[in-house]
Protein backbone atom coordinates (compact mmCIF):
# COMPACT_ATOMS: atom_id res chain seq x y z
CA UNK A 1 0.00 0.00 0.00
CA UNK A 2 1.51 3.62 -1.15
CA UNK A 3 2.65 5.41 2.01
CA UNK A 4 1.26 8.70 0.79
CA UNK A 5 -2.48 7.34 1.11
CA UNK A 6 -4.48 9.08 3.80
CA UNK A 7 -4.18 7.45 6.94
CA UNK A 8 -7.58 6.69 9.70
CA UNK A 9 -7.45 5.32 12.63
CA UNK A 10 -10.73 3.94 13.81
CA UNK A 11 -11.18 3.22 17.35
CA UNK A 12 -13.15 0.26 17.62
CA UNK A 13 -12.44 -0.85 14.14
CA UNK A 14 -13.10 -4.60 15.18
CA UNK A 15 -16.14 -4.41 16.90
CA UNK A 16 -19.41 -5.54 14.98
CA UNK A 17 -19.78 -1.69 13.56
CA UNK A 18 -15.89 -1.23 13.25
CA UNK A 19 -15.01 -3.74 11.16
CA UNK A 20 -17.23 -2.66 8.45
CA UNK A 21 -16.70 0.74 8.46
CA UNK A 22 -12.42 -0.28 8.18
CA UNK A 23 -13.96 -2.52 5.09
CA UNK A 24 -15.26 0.66 3.80
CA UNK A 25 -12.20 2.79 4.22
CA UNK A 26 -10.21 0.20 3.23
CA UNK A 27 -11.93 0.10 -0.12
CA UNK A 28 -11.60 3.86 -0.71
CA UNK A 29 -7.84 3.56 -0.75
CA UNK A 30 -6.94 4.45 2.60
CA UNK A 31 -4.73 3.52 5.24
CA UNK A 32 -6.66 2.25 8.37
CA UNK A 33 -4.98 2.10 11.85
CA UNK A 34 -7.66 0.00 14.07
CA UNK A 35 -7.07 0.97 17.23
CA UNK A 36 -8.31 -1.60 19.64
CA UNK A 37 -7.14 -2.81 23.42
CA UNK A 38 -6.62 -6.05 22.55
CA UNK A 39 -4.93 -6.09 18.85
CA UNK A 40 -3.77 -9.89 19.48
CA UNK A 41 -7.55 -10.61 19.12
CA UNK A 42 -7.94 -7.94 15.88
CA UNK A 43 -5.41 -9.42 13.27
CA UNK A 44 -8.91 -10.75 10.91
CA UNK A 45 -8.57 -6.78 10.08
CA UNK A 46 -5.71 -7.69 8.06
CA UNK A 47 -7.51 -8.80 5.33
CA UNK A 48 -9.59 -5.91 4.64
CA UNK A 49 -6.81 -4.67 2.55
CA UNK A 50 -3.61 -5.09 0.55
CA UNK A 51 -0.85 -6.41 2.60
CA UNK A 52 -0.02 -3.42 5.08
CA UNK A 53 -3.06 -1.36 4.46
CA UNK A 54 -5.42 -2.51 7.44
CA UNK A 55 -3.37 -2.86 11.03
CA UNK A 56 -4.43 -3.36 14.20
CA UNK A 57 -2.53 -1.37 17.16
CA UNK A 58 -2.84 -1.36 20.67
CA UNK A 59 -4.93 1.78 22.56
CA UNK A 60 -6.39 2.28 25.61
CA UNK A 61 -9.54 5.42 25.50
CA UNK A 62 -8.85 5.59 28.93
CA UNK A 63 -5.16 6.81 28.60
CA UNK A 64 -3.75 9.75 27.18
CA UNK A 65 -0.51 8.44 26.10
CA UNK A 66 -2.22 5.54 23.79
CA UNK A 67 -4.72 7.32 22.91
CA UNK A 68 -2.86 9.66 21.07
CA UNK A 69 0.21 7.38 20.07
CA UNK A 70 -2.76 5.93 17.63
CA UNK A 71 -4.20 9.36 16.19
CA UNK A 72 -0.97 10.56 15.46
CA UNK A 73 -0.12 11.26 11.82
CA UNK A 74 -4.01 10.55 10.76
CA UNK A 75 -6.08 12.27 8.46
CA UNK A 76 -9.28 11.11 10.18
CA UNK A 77 -10.68 9.58 12.92
CA UNK A 78 -13.19 7.61 13.76
CA UNK A 79 -14.66 6.23 16.90
CA UNK A 80 -16.91 3.72 17.07
CA UNK A 81 -16.26 2.47 20.79
CA UNK A 82 -19.10 1.88 22.98
CA UNK A 83 -20.66 -0.97 25.54
CA UNK A 84 -24.02 -2.15 26.32
CA UNK A 85 -23.15 -2.79 30.07
CA UNK A 86 -20.56 -2.39 32.58
CA UNK A 87 -17.61 -4.67 32.93
CA UNK A 88 -14.71 -4.00 35.51
CA UNK A 89 -13.16 -0.44 34.49
CA UNK A 90 -15.52 -0.34 31.31
CA UNK A 91 -18.23 2.08 32.26
CA UNK A 92 -20.63 3.98 30.60
CA UNK A 93 -18.84 7.26 31.89
CA UNK A 94 -14.78 6.18 31.68
CA UNK A 95 -15.91 4.45 27.79
CA UNK A 96 -18.83 6.60 26.22
CA UNK A 97 -18.08 10.04 27.93
CA UNK A 98 -14.82 10.09 28.73
CA UNK A 99 -12.90 7.93 26.29
CA UNK A 100 -14.70 9.76 23.72
CA UNK A 101 -14.18 13.13 24.61
CA UNK A 102 -10.34 12.12 25.26
CA UNK A 103 -10.60 10.80 21.39
CA UNK A 104 -12.37 14.03 19.98
CA UNK A 105 -9.93 16.27 22.12
CA UNK A 106 -6.87 14.52 20.70
CA UNK A 107 -7.44 14.41 17.44
CA UNK A 108 -8.05 18.12 17.47
CA UNK A 109 -4.89 18.65 19.36
CA UNK A 110 -3.01 16.67 16.43
CA UNK A 111 -4.38 18.31 14.18
CA UNK A 112 -6.75 16.00 12.75
CA UNK A 113 -8.74 16.81 9.91
CA UNK A 114 -11.87 14.79 10.24
CA UNK A 115 -13.61 13.35 12.74
CA UNK A 116 -16.76 11.18 12.59
CA UNK A 117 -18.29 9.84 16.15
CA UNK A 118 -20.88 7.31 16.44
CA UNK A 119 -23.28 7.82 19.13
CA UNK A 120 -26.82 6.71 18.98
CA UNK A 121 -30.24 7.38 18.62
CA UNK A 122 -31.86 8.20 22.00
CA UNK A 123 -28.79 10.32 23.03
CA UNK A 124 -30.37 12.41 25.84
CA UNK A 125 -28.09 14.73 29.07
CA UNK A 126 -32.13 14.20 30.63
CA UNK A 127 -32.24 10.35 30.28
CA UNK A 128 -32.69 7.74 33.06
CA UNK A 129 -30.33 5.49 31.31
CA UNK A 130 -26.83 6.10 31.94
CA UNK A 131 -25.79 4.82 28.19
CA UNK A 132 -28.21 7.42 26.45
CA UNK A 133 -27.39 9.96 29.07
CA UNK A 134 -23.52 8.98 28.55
CA UNK A 135 -23.91 9.06 24.75
CA UNK A 136 -25.22 13.14 24.64
CA UNK A 137 -22.81 14.19 27.09
CA UNK A 138 -20.09 12.55 24.86
CA UNK A 139 -21.90 14.65 21.89
CA UNK A 140 -21.68 17.78 23.45
CA UNK A 141 -18.03 17.46 24.77
CA UNK A 142 -17.09 16.30 21.15
CA UNK A 143 -18.80 19.28 19.39
CA UNK A 144 -16.95 21.98 21.80
CA UNK A 145 -13.47 20.20 21.07
CA UNK A 146 -13.51 19.72 17.39
CA UNK A 147 -16.33 21.89 15.91
CA UNK A 148 -16.02 19.79 12.55
CA UNK A 149 -17.42 16.38 14.03
CA UNK A 150 -19.93 14.52 12.15
CA UNK A 151 -21.46 12.72 14.93
CA UNK A 152 -23.79 9.60 13.44
CA UNK A 153 -27.27 8.44 15.50
CA UNK A 154 -28.36 4.82 14.45
CA UNK A 155 -30.97 3.18 15.23
CA UNK A 156 -30.63 -0.54 16.41
CA UNK A 157 -28.48 -1.79 13.76
CA UNK A 158 -28.15 -5.45 11.87
CA UNK A 159 -26.54 -7.40 9.66
CA UNK A 160 -24.95 -10.74 9.39
CA UNK A 161 -22.86 -10.97 12.89
CA UNK A 162 -25.49 -8.77 14.84
CA UNK A 163 -26.61 -9.28 18.53
CA UNK A 164 -30.30 -8.68 18.03
CA UNK A 165 -31.91 -10.41 15.08
CA UNK A 166 -28.78 -13.43 15.85
CA UNK A 167 -29.34 -13.29 19.60
CA UNK A 168 -33.47 -14.15 19.70
CA UNK A 169 -33.21 -16.45 16.49
CA UNK A 170 -31.19 -18.35 18.39
CA UNK A 171 -33.09 -18.44 21.46
CA UNK A 172 -35.43 -20.42 19.36
CA UNK A 173 -33.73 -23.24 19.17
CA UNK A 174 -33.87 -24.00 22.45
CA UNK A 175 -36.89 -22.27 24.04
CA UNK A 176 -40.50 -22.71 23.15
CA UNK A 177 -40.97 -18.79 24.69
CA UNK A 178 -39.53 -15.62 23.37
CA UNK A 179 -39.19 -12.86 26.30
CA UNK A 180 -40.12 -9.63 25.10
CA UNK A 181 -39.56 -6.68 27.36
CA UNK A 182 -40.94 -3.36 25.78
CA UNK A 183 -43.30 -5.25 23.24
CA UNK A 184 -44.81 -1.54 21.87
CA UNK A 185 -41.40 0.16 21.61
CA UNK A 186 -40.59 1.04 18.32
CA UNK A 187 -37.42 0.28 16.48
CA UNK A 188 -36.06 1.53 13.01
CA UNK A 189 -33.28 -0.57 11.99
CA UNK A 190 -30.35 0.36 9.95
CA UNK A 191 -27.93 -2.10 7.98
CA UNK A 192 -24.74 -2.12 9.15
CA UNK A 193 -23.16 -1.64 5.89
CA UNK A 194 -24.97 1.86 5.66
CA UNK A 195 -23.98 2.93 8.62
CA UNK A 196 -20.78 2.28 7.49
CA UNK A 197 -20.71 4.23 4.14
CA UNK A 198 -22.16 6.92 6.47
CA UNK A 199 -19.26 7.16 8.56
CA UNK A 200 -16.73 6.62 5.64
CA UNK A 201 -18.14 9.23 3.28
CA UNK A 202 -17.66 11.44 6.56
CA UNK A 203 -14.13 10.65 7.18
CA UNK A 204 -13.23 11.62 3.77
CA UNK A 205 -14.97 14.95 4.60
CA UNK A 206 -17.52 14.52 2.56
CA UNK A 207 -20.43 15.22 4.92
CA UNK A 208 -21.36 18.64 6.62
CA UNK A 209 -20.41 18.78 10.28
CA UNK A 210 -23.04 17.97 12.72
CA UNK A 211 -25.51 15.17 13.94
CA UNK A 212 -27.19 13.01 11.00
CA UNK A 213 -29.97 9.91 12.52
CA UNK A 214 -29.83 6.44 10.99
CA UNK A 215 -32.54 4.44 9.96
CA UNK A 216 -33.79 2.71 7.93
CA UNK A 217 -37.23 2.51 6.01
CA UNK A 218 -39.21 0.21 8.39
CA UNK A 219 -40.54 1.31 11.86
CA UNK A 220 -42.01 -1.54 13.74
CA UNK A 221 -42.54 -2.67 17.40
CA UNK A 222 -40.06 -4.70 18.81
CA UNK A 223 -42.78 -7.18 19.24
CA UNK A 224 -43.26 -7.05 15.47
CA UNK A 225 -39.78 -7.48 14.56
CA UNK A 226 -40.03 -10.59 16.59
CA UNK A 227 -42.52 -11.75 14.06
CA UNK A 228 -40.64 -10.82 11.24
CA UNK A 229 -37.87 -13.02 12.95
CA UNK A 230 -39.93 -15.73 13.37
CA UNK A 231 -41.46 -15.66 9.77
CA UNK A 232 -37.80 -16.12 8.41
CA UNK A 233 -36.34 -18.89 10.63
CA UNK A 234 -40.00 -20.91 10.21
CA UNK A 235 -40.12 -21.37 14.05
CA UNK A 236 -43.62 -20.84 15.97
CA UNK A 237 -42.61 -19.68 19.42
CA UNK A 238 -44.82 -17.61 22.16
CA UNK A 239 -43.87 -13.67 22.08
CA UNK A 240 -44.92 -12.78 25.98
CA UNK A 241 -44.63 -9.38 26.67
CA UNK A 242 -42.81 -8.58 29.99
CA UNK A 243 -44.02 -5.85 32.02
CA UNK A 244 -41.70 -3.05 32.94
CA UNK A 245 -41.82 -3.65 36.47
CA UNK A 246 -41.38 -7.45 36.26
CA UNK A 247 -38.02 -6.79 33.69
CA UNK A 248 -36.82 -4.19 36.27
CA UNK A 249 -37.22 -6.78 39.11
CA UNK A 250 -35.45 -9.30 36.85
CA UNK A 251 -32.48 -6.71 35.96
CA UNK A 252 -31.76 -6.44 39.67
CA UNK A 253 -31.89 -10.26 39.88
CA UNK A 254 -29.43 -10.62 36.97
CA UNK A 255 -27.36 -7.93 38.34
CA UNK A 256 -26.24 -10.00 41.68
CA UNK A 257 -24.16 -11.86 38.74
CA UNK A 258 -20.84 -10.07 38.92
CA UNK A 259 -20.89 -10.03 42.99
CA UNK A 260 -21.34 -13.55 43.23
CA UNK A 261 -18.91 -14.72 40.53
CA UNK A 262 -16.63 -11.94 42.26
CA UNK A 263 -16.51 -9.76 38.73
CA UNK A 264 -15.89 -12.95 36.14
CA UNK A 265 -19.13 -13.22 34.68
CA UNK A 266 -20.93 -9.60 33.67
CA UNK A 267 -24.46 -9.19 33.37
CA UNK A 268 -25.10 -9.02 29.12
CA UNK A 269 -28.63 -10.54 29.80
CA UNK A 270 -30.64 -7.81 30.49
CA UNK A 271 -29.75 -4.57 33.14
CA UNK A 272 -31.86 -2.04 34.75
CA UNK A 273 -30.04 0.48 32.39
CA UNK A 274 -31.23 -1.55 29.29
CA UNK A 275 -34.92 -1.57 30.53
CA UNK A 276 -34.58 1.90 30.58
CA UNK A 277 -33.58 2.15 27.22
CA UNK A 278 -36.66 -0.45 25.99
CA UNK A 279 -39.15 2.36 27.73
CA UNK A 280 -38.60 4.78 24.94
CA UNK A 281 -39.28 4.50 21.54
CA UNK A 282 -35.65 4.13 19.20
CA UNK A 283 -36.72 6.17 15.70
CA UNK A 284 -35.69 9.01 13.72
CA UNK A 285 -36.98 12.36 15.12
CA UNK A 286 -38.62 14.81 12.84
CA UNK A 287 -36.19 17.33 10.98
CA UNK A 288 -33.51 15.72 11.94
CA UNK A 289 -30.48 14.91 9.26
CA UNK A 290 -30.34 11.44 8.11
CA UNK A 291 -28.80 8.63 5.39
CA UNK A 292 -30.59 10.51 2.14
CA UNK A 293 -29.07 13.50 3.73
CA UNK A 294 -25.41 11.70 2.63
CA UNK A 295 -26.30 10.59 -0.56
CA UNK A 296 -27.74 6.72 0.78
CA UNK A 297 -30.59 5.31 0.25
CA UNK A 298 -30.86 3.17 3.87
CA UNK A 299 -31.58 -0.59 2.63
CA UNK A 300 -35.04 -2.31 4.36
CA UNK A 301 -34.59 -5.48 6.48
CA UNK A 302 -36.15 -7.85 4.03
CA UNK A 303 -33.55 -9.77 1.85
CA UNK A 304 -30.85 -9.06 3.79
CA UNK A 305 -31.86 -11.13 7.00
CA UNK A 306 -33.24 -13.87 5.09
CA UNK A 307 -29.47 -14.14 4.20
CA UNK A 308 -28.16 -14.96 7.44
CA UNK A 309 -30.72 -15.72 9.96
CA UNK A 310 -31.49 -18.89 7.65
CA UNK A 311 -28.85 -20.79 9.45
CA UNK A 312 -31.76 -20.74 12.55
CA UNK A 313 -34.09 -22.79 10.64
CA UNK A 314 -35.21 -26.57 11.88
CA UNK A 315 -33.12 -27.68 8.74
CA UNK A 316 -30.93 -24.98 7.68
CA UNK A 317 -30.51 -24.13 4.30
CA UNK A 318 -32.63 -27.26 3.77
CA UNK A 319 -35.50 -25.56 4.79
CA UNK A 320 -36.89 -24.51 1.81
CA UNK A 321 -35.90 -28.14 -0.21
CA UNK A 322 -37.58 -29.72 2.78
CA UNK A 323 -40.66 -27.50 2.38
CA UNK A 324 -41.12 -27.88 -1.21
CA UNK A 325 -40.76 -31.72 -0.53
CA UNK A 326 -44.02 -31.94 1.72
CA UNK A 327 -45.87 -29.96 -0.81
CA UNK A 328 -44.96 -33.12 -3.77
CA UNK A 329 -46.30 -35.91 -1.03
Amino acid sequence: MAQHAPLVTIFGGSGFVGRYISQAMARAGWRVRVAVRRPNDALFVRTYGVVGQVEPIQANIRDDASTRAAIQGADAVINCVGILYKDGKQTFEAVQNHGATRIARIAAEEGVGNFVHLSAIGADPESKSDYARTKALAEAAITDAFPGAVILRPSIIFGSDDGFFNRFAAMTRISPVIPVVGANTKFQPVYVDDVADAAALAAQGKAEPGVYELGGPDVETFRELMVRMLGIVRRRRLLLAIPFWAARFQAKVLNLLPIFTLGLVPNSLLTPDQVKLLEVDNVVSDGARTLEDLGLTPRDMDAILESYLYQYRPQGQFTAMTESAKVLK
